[in-house]
């Protein structure tokens, strides 16, 4: 399978985000992609460099505002008198004010959800390099149909049209799927990330177009909290065109697979021109963020169940963190989609 990376994506490197009340090393760093660069090179798939495809395919997604807001946020950031090295809001007004303010701070506030996505002096070019990357493998599917995998990190399924947050900051799946409704009427994404894509459902969450499908763990106690319940369906010409999956904590292969199958025939129904899978790998047991418990032969069984799809297909990284098996487990998951087609 082709591999499109770009190794401007490394000059993002957040160093700390809270969690529990606690200042935590940030997980999201750029050894997560040099793990699995190094695994699916060594398996013998094909690197490929993206082009520049401009800023066009952002603005199809994200408000202008955001945009603008995400390019010159740390420049800004960085004249405010004893400012830290990485923009991190202190409040979070969730939508309940009418004001957009002037300041940092407060949009800093405005635009990012939580704590999780600190903004630092080179997040701007390292993001737009990432959704770069989706752009890319997006217009290879379209050339040929064969998939493709984009190497995206930093991730990108739950920042929102207009809000960053989960260490996500442009939404390469959304992008991408945006990027493949040039050709294709119609466009599903499947998120197998361990947490919900409330970004990408929210960015889509009123059209008809494009169908939003995540199998994660349950938010009733686990991140994002507030989105990815069951009874979220869509809105407007939208309704019936988003469907969630919640699974208990600690589900193991068999209980994520009966999931997908619900998940996989919606998609069947739905019949769209391509598929976008925003892949996640911190659904393995061993994985740090410890939600679910896929095994590394499961992410085998998940690829062939999808690639049974037979639909043009192109594979997003999310989420999957540092651990002995990262690498290993994209290698077990690439390998179940080619050996099904």
């Amino acid at each position: 399978m082709r591999i499109v990376f770009s190794s401007a994506q490394r000059a993002h490197y957040p160093r700390t985000f809270i969690v529990s009340g606690q200042l935590r090393p940030n997980p999201e760093k750029p050894e997560r992609i040099d793990a699995l660069l190094d695994a699916a090179t060594n398996a013998g798939h094909q690197l490929v460099e993206p082009n520049d495809h401009g800023p066009e395919p952002r603005a199809a997604v994200h408000t202008p505002e955001y945009l603008q807001f995400l390019e010159h946020i740390h420049a800004r950031w960085s004249r405010i008198e004893g400012a830290g090295d990485e923009v991190v809001p202190n409040i979070h007004p969730n939508g309940h004010g009418a004001g957009y303010p002037a300041s940092a701070e407060g949009q800093a506030g405005y635009h990012m959800a939580d704590t999780a996505c600190p903004i630092g002096s080179e997040t701007w070019e390292a993001a737009c390099a990432s959704a770069n990357t989706a752009v890319h493998a997006a217009s290879l599917l379209i050339e040929d149909g064969a998939p493709a995998y984009a190497l995206c990190r930093p991730p990108g399924h739950h920042a929102f049209a207009d809000m960053a947050g989960g260490f996500c900051y442009l939404n390469n799946s959304a992008i991408a799927a945006q990027s493949l409704r040039q050709v294709h009427a119609r466009i599903a994404i499947l998120d197998v990330d361990l947490h919900h894509g409330n970004g990408t459902q929210g960015v889509f969450y009123r059209r008809r177009d494009v169908l939003t499908v995540s199998l994660h763990a349950d938010p009733v106690r686990f991140y994002p909290f507030f989105w990815g319940y069951a009874a979220e369906r869509g809105e407007g010409e939208g309704l019936g065109y988003n469907l969630n999956l919640p699974l208990p904590r600690h589900s193991g292969d068999d209980d994520y697979l009966l999931a997908l199958e619900a998940a996989l025939g919606r998609i069947r129904s739905f019949r769209p021109g391509a598929l976008v899978v925003a892949l996640g790998l911190d659904a393995f047991q061993g994985d740090p963020l410890a939600g679910l418990a896929v095994t590394t032969e499961g992410f085998a069984r998940i690829a062939s169940a999808i690639a049974a799809l037979e639909l043009p297909t192109l594979l997003v990284q999310e989420g999957g963190y540092l651990c002995d098996a990262l690498g290993e487990n994209l290698v077990s998951f690439l390998a179940g989609f080619d050996g099904a087609g």
